[in-house]
């Protein structure tokens, strides 16, 4: 699945070479809970919050399969939360 938002007032929200191949299907990572289990480029700040302004992993064009398979973990954390 692909969705270009090119009308976004913050597209593209990374830094990219080809702006044509951009996925804003996942404009916000539902892979950024998973913590550094994710499989994304980041890094934790000193203030601990996890920066993922280099990773392109929800932004790719055949990035949906990729997040997709890591679903069960992402249910798997929402039933430890309920």
């Amino acid at each position: 699945m692909f969705f270009n938002n090119s009308g976004c007032e913050y597209f593209p929200c990374h830094e990219v070479e080809d702006k044509e191949d951009f996925n804003c299907l996942f404009c916000y990572c539902p892979l950024y809970t998973l913590g550094s289990k994710c499989g994304g480029q980041f890094i934790y700040l000193d203030n601990g919050m996890k920066d993922c302004s280099a990773c392109l992993i929800p932004h790719r064009r055949n990035s949906y399969e990729y997040i997709k398979s890591h679903f069960s973990e992402l249910a798997e954390l929402a039933e430890r939360n309920r």
